[in-house]
């Protein structure tokens, strides 16, 4: 017996430990880089890969006018050489000006006109180009001299071209791997925010079972409390394919005699260890569909679904009173037993709550008449509860 006592006293679960409670909150959620956080950080790197984006837009626009004025450049440079070629074809063989046919002298005219186009491009260029001085763009120049000009601007706005072409190449290359890099991140971060979502969402989900757990449930026990009482009555059917034992229902009211001496000789520990003890013991003697809930300090109901005879109510409530009596002695706290009031309706039940009321107060009649035993509501009581 010693060894059973001191076996029971050690049911009592960790999560009712007043130290266990203090050392760990019942529920505490923590979290690290929550999703507005990993959403602001997304919004940072848009924000800063747009600026580099908005950077290197502007760097080929610029380059792409580079290009287009550098093209510009080089059709009049063509037109130039053009109108040498064309006044050089007319040039007299003489070298006497006089005798200048009008053709080749206007051919000299339409020179001077191009090499001035040129000029007016090349010198109003920002890029310090290599200017063309104004003599250069006299008509009786020297056709060496204009044929130099031309070949050394031709030279240098050709190598202008390709190396805008290039650094215009290179700059889109940066730019599709600036979008690549800023779709990467936009997308891990996307992903990362939505499985954070998805974990905290799976989180409050398990801790809103766990309040409404806490909200149905005894904290010492673990049995449905009144509230859930209440809840399972609501749901009962009242009744299905015409069975009659599927509109029968019975509480069982259950009061804890002597209890309240073990609380004031042994302490609230051992007051607590007992009810958890008779907790288990009451859900492990009742059938598998009958539901035990504790609705007092040391009241206790339970619910049965279904059954045939009074006898058979008698039967479980037996049970029960054998469960306290033998955990008493197993645990050596003196005597404490059971009274046991019995309401039952062969029929639906309009108000559960009277239902509860009735059983309730045959109990006490119970413990009036001598306690430790059972007994069933009369009619007259249960017209009197309904």
């Amino acid at each position: 017996m010693a060894t059973e006592a001191s076996e029971t006293s050690t049911l009592t679960p960790e999560r009712h430990s007043p130290a266990h409670a203090a050392r760990k909150p019942a529920f505490t959620v923590r979290f690290g880089w929550g999703p507005a956080a990993l959403a602001g950080a997304g919004l940072l790197c848009l924000l800063a890969g747009l600026l580099v984006l908005a950077l290197q837009i502007k760097a080929i626009f610029s380059d792409q006018l580079k290009q287009e004025y550098t093209g510009l450049v080089l059709d009049a440079i063509g037109r130039a050489e053009s109108a040498r070629d064309l006044a050089s074809a007319r040039q007299p063989l003489t070298g006497d000006s006089a005798g200048e046919p009008q053709d080749y002298r206007n051919a000299r005219i339409g020179l001077a006109s191009r090499l001035a186009s040129v000029a007016a491009l090349v010198n109003a260029d920002p890029a310090a180009a290599p200017h063309i001085p104004p003599r250069a763009l006299s008509p009786g120049v020297n056709f060496e001299d204009t044929d130099a000009l031309l070949r050394s601007q031709s030279t240098y706005w050709r190598a202008r071209r390709d190396l805008v072409s290039a650094d215009l190449r290179s700059r889109i290359a940066r730019v599709a791997k600036t979008l690549m890099i800023l779709s990467a991140l936009i997308f891990s971060a996307l992903v990362t925010a939505l499985g954070m979502y998805a974990k905290r969402t799976r989180q409050l989900a398990r801790e809103s079972r766990r309040f409404e757990f806490a909200a149905l449930h005894d904290a010492l026990t673990g049995l449905p409390n009144r509230r859930q009482l209440f809840a399972m009555l609501a749901q009962i059917p009242p009744g299905a394919n015409g069975d009659p034992l599927a509109r029968t229902l019975a509480i069982l009211y259950i009061d804890l005699d002597g209890f309240k001496q073990v609380n004031d000789s042994l302490g609230h520990r051992v007051g607590d260890e007992f009810l958890i003890v008779v907790a288990r013991r009451f859900r492990e003697s009742v059938r598998l569909g009958d539901a035990v809930a504790r609705i007092g300090g040391d009241e206790f109901a339970v619910l049965v679904r279904g059954f045939s005879t009074d006898a058979e109510l008698g039967t479980i409530a037996q049970r029960l009173i054998a469960c306290v009596a033998e955990t008493g002695a197993q645990m050596r706290i003196g005597a404490v037993s059971a009274s046991i009031g019995i309401a039952s309706f062969p029929r639906p039940i309009e108000d559960y709550r009277q239902l509860l009321a009735a059983a309730d107060e045959t109990m006490y009649q119970v413990k009036r008449n001598g306690k430790n035993g059972y007994a069933f509501a009369t009619p007259v009581q249960r017209s009197e509860a309904f």
